[in-house]
């Protein structure tokens, strides 16, 4: 069970001092579809099964998190810290992550079909069983990645 609701999320975008702070906070299975954390830290937050659907996460610190089979389509991860991240089975199809840190990130079984890789750092990350399906990794560091496989249909770094 989550620490907060969405209504007390929403409430503390209204009062809290910009960035929003959830560092460590349980979010698990927590519905955030569509809202603008741009910025947040969310560091060590669990957010396991958590509905982010069109989530605007700009800029956030989630180094660490817990986004175990959480719904991210198509949200805004672009420049967003997501080192160490537990990212299993997590959806991310169509999402935007141009220039974001995913170093030691575990994306295992993640589909990023149709997502936005480029120039996103995945130095050590793990890919095994990802569907990589049209994803742009041009520019991507790919360096040391686990389960990548350079002839799948994900568009290429030039």
């Amino acid at each position: 069970m989550a620490d907060l609701t969405r209504s007390e999320v929403i409430k503390l975008m209204a009062v809290a001092t910009k960035p929003l702070n959830l560092q460590g906070v349980n979010l698990e299975g927590i519905d955030l579809h569509g809202l603008d954390l741009t910025g947040a830290n969310l560091s060590g937050a669990t957010l396991t099964g958590a509905n982010l659907e069109g989530i605007t996460l700009t800029g956030a610190n989630l180094s660490g998190a817990v986004l175990k089979g959480a719904l991210l389509e198509r949200a805004d991860l672009t420049d967003a810290n997501l080192q160490w991240a537990q990212l299993t089975g997590t959806n991310l199809q169509s999402a935007k992550m141009g220039g974001a840190n995913l170093v030691r990130a575990t994306l295992l079984e993640a589909n990023l079909s149709g997502a936005n890789l480029k120039t996103a750092t995945l130095l050590g990350a793990n890919l095994n069983f990802a569907n990589l399906t049209k994803t742009n990794l041009e520019g991507a560091d790919m360096r040391d990645v686990k389960g990548f496989n350079p002839n799948e249909e994900a568009v290429k770094s030039k």
